[in-house]
Order: structure tokens, then sequence, then C-alpha cells
């Protein structure tokens, strides 16, 4: 697969190591792309974490692969075809009942290793286990960790928004230009703070110069717990409202003195 992408393995690595720097993995150098000890192939579990997370959010199909428990293969060769079976590594599929993936992994060097992720009343959780002395006590660290955060983290979402006012437009064909939201907003605590207790603070300007383009951020929602600001979510122009030509200011004077 590296030669097909990269041309080579040694390409491919390089691709690997710039793809972990832009992903902020700091403590991890690749030397090959499959993964066998070498004094200078190294990663940390933070890292393991952070690739992890980034399968998760962009690439969700792996679910569909990563959660198959038994499948049986047919393998084709010149002596002809054989079909044999074959068992997911990852014990928590079955074992623990949020678990949604991910990855195991064993060398002699690195010990037994896991990349496990869980969901909960959508939190989704991942926990990394390196150097594990043998398969089964890394799975019961893995869920153990995971029993930690469901217990210490809980979800608010902004599902009931507050209703966006219009937005005055200066020199534009429209007086005004309509609001909405440009993304949703969540926001996990892990320190047991009241959720309900979740403010939020429209900050918009009085007005805007035209033109407008629909997509434009004219402001935001900021959300504060406690008295700290803790995330806030874009607004933008719902529409265009061009700039008014002279024409346009002609036609606006005939409106008001000859309805």
């Amino acid at each position: 697969m590296a030669e097909h992408i990269s041309g080579s393995e040694g390409d491919f690595v390089k691709q690997m190591n710039d793809r972990a720097a832009e992903l902020g993995m700091t403590n991890t150098h690749f030397v090959n792309c499959c993964g066998l000890d070498d004094d200078a192939h190294l990663t940390t579990a933070r890292d393991v974490a952070l690739m992890s997370r980034e399968l998760l959010l962009n690439h969700p199909q792996i679910h569909q692969y990563c959660t198959i428990w038994m499948e049986n293969i047919v393998h084709t060769t010149a002596r002809g075809s054989f079909e044999f079976g074959l068992t997911n590594t990852n014990k928590l599929i079955r074992q623990y009942e949020y678990s949604t993936g991910l990855k195991t992994g064993y060398t002699s060097v690195a010990g037994f290793c896991v990349s496990a992720s869980a969901k909960k009343d959508d939190i989704e959780l991942i926990a990394v286990i390196m150097g594990g002395a043998d398969s089964k006590s890394r799975f019961q660290d893995a869920v153990t960790l995971l029993n930690s955060g469901f217990a210490c983290c809980s979800l608010y979402r902004d599902e009931e928004r507050a209703a966006l006012p219009a937005l005055p437009v200066l020199g534009g064909v429209e007086d005004q230009v309509a609001l909405e939201y440009a993304e949703d907003f969540s926001y996990v605590s892990t320190d047991g703070s009241n959720l309900s207790e979740m403010k939020r603070s429209l900050e918009i300007p009085e007005s805007v110069d035209a033109p407008v383009h629909k997509g434009d951020s004219v402001g935001k929602m900021t959300y504060v717990l406690g008295g700290r600001v803790v995330g806030s979510a874009r607004i933008t122009a719902a529409a265009d409202v061009e700039k008014a030509a002279y024409g346009d200011y002609i036609k606006r004077a005939f409106h008001i003195f000859l309805p």
C-alpha cells in the first residue's frame, strides 16, 4: 500500500511523519509503515490518542470495520482459494457495552497496547494503554480509564437556541439582514460543574456596512460557565445584501414621498 500511494516505503513514511506533525503529535517519529520495533520508531499514548481522534472524527466509517467480531475471509492464491476465520483482537467489542473500537497492537518491545474508544450518552472517549504486561490487563486498564472518564464527564448542548435579531445594514439595497448560527455548540465538563448554569451572551455589532455576503461572520454567541468563557459559536449573515447604487436611493425617495 505504501509503495502504491507514494512510490516507496521511505516516501510514505515521510508523509506519515508530516501528517503526524500536522496533528500535533510532537513526540512521534515513524521509521517504517508496519509499526515493527526500531530504536528510532517512537510515539506516546497522547500522540496515539490524537491520531485515534482524527480517525474517529473524520473517518467514522472505521467503526464499520473495527466493531466486526468475527468474519470469514477467502484467500485466493495460485494454489487455489482458502477460507479461514478471523476474530477481532479487541476483546472489548464483546466485553464492554460502550465499546466502539479501535485498535490493538503488540510487539515484544512495546508490550500489549490498545487504543480503545467508547461512547456513552453522546460522550465518546479514547483510552490508550501502552506497555501492558499481558492482553487481559490492557483491556482491564482501558475499561478503568473509560469508566473514570464517563463518571466525571457531562455534556452540554445548546439545543434551545436563542432567537437571533435582524442586523441593520448601512448603505445596502436592504435595510437589514437575517442572522443564523454557523455551527452547533457543545461543551464537555470534566470538573462536575452544574451545566444548567450555563449563560449565553450574544455579541454582534449595532450594524454592518454593505455589501454583505451570505456566510460572512458578523458576531458570536459566547457561553459562560462559572464566570469563565468556555466557548462560542459563530453568527453569520443568512443572505446577501448588495451595496446600494445611486438609482436605489432614487427609488427609495419615490417610495417615501410618492407612496
